[in-house]
């Protein structure tokens, strides 16, 4: 489905039903969830993808100091996108805990925490930077939270099929329906202004050429972005996945048809992890 204003994607967006009702966490048998095993090697990766979901928020909060954020079509979307997000993170949080991992009610605080100083003060940074390109530096936004929202629904979906939990894969599945509708706002929105502006695909390249990395680093440790993603798209296998269905699907959006960014870096974190 393309769209001809970033209106019209706000509209289908509006129309998309949330997954993760009432009904389908009613449908969540908690006390199931020590009956299957659970690899350890999982732990840190849930661990992980629970902690870069509540820190959306952040984000969040850094976007809306930008010409981007305060974009009413776009400030619409991350209003239900950041909610929905942090009910990701707190459903996997009740996951780790039913599992046996152990956790409590102030994680959401330690995570935000854990942030470091650094970044706080590098987000704030690349803040003033985007205001100083203005409205142009929409399409940089747009196709790095593409990017993002890909990597992390197709992180779910290789979790659910080599972990093998049948309770973990129920709750993957409602929170990848709500990833892949993220994932058509931020790529259909990238696609709209990058057509607009060729200064605007020009930044947009070199922005994720030269800065891009795996999503929630940065906020998290590199050491836990690679573990991640080594576990998850280990070797040839994991590689082809990345190309196939995050790369090429980049590839697409206007300025971008040769980009090597994302496999470079899967391969050499393959390479870091498993030399």
């Amino acid at each position: 489905m393309t769209f001809e204003t970033n209106t019209d994607v706000l509209a289908w967006y509006e129309k998309q039903p949330r997954a993760l009702t009432k009904e389908f966490l009613d449908n969540i048998v908690w006390s199931d969830v020590k009956k299957y095993p659970l690899d350890k090697k999982f732990v840190p990766v849930l661990l992980y993808m629970r902690d870069v979901e509540v820190l959306t928020d952040m984000y969040y909060a850094e976007l809306r100091r930008t010409p981007t954020g305060k974009d009413p079509v776009i400030g619409k979307f991350m209003e239900r996108w950041s909610a929905e997000e942090l009910t990701h993170g707190e459903l996997l949080n009740r996951f780790l805990a039913e599992a046996g991992i152990e956790t409590d009610d102030k994680w959401q605080a330690r995570v935000r925490g854990g942030v470091s100083a650094f970044y706080n003060v590098y987000a704030r940074f690349v803040t003033t930077l985007t205001n100083l390109v203005g409205k142009k530096f929409t399409a940089t936004h747009m196709t790095f939270g593409a990017i993002h929202e890909m990597s992390t629904a197709q992180g779910y979906r290789r979790l659910t099929n080599l972990a093998g939990h049948p309770v973990l894969s129920y709750i993957l599945q409602g929170i990848m329906r709500e990833e892949s509708a993220h994932t058509h706002f931020y790529w259909s929105i990238a696609r709209l202004e990058l057509k607009q502006s060729e200064f605007a695909r020009k930044v947009a390249r070199f922005a994720v050429d030269k800065f891009w990395a795996p999503v929630g680093q940065g906020a998290k440790p590199k050491v836990q972005t690679n573990y991640t993603i080594g576990t998850l798209f280990k070797g040839s296998e994991g590689l082809e996945w990345v190309d196939k269905t995050i790369t090429q699907r980049i590839r697409q959006l206007p300025g971008f048809e040769t980009l090597t960014r994302i496999n470079e870096a899967a391969t050499e974190i393959n390479r870091e992890q498993f030399a």
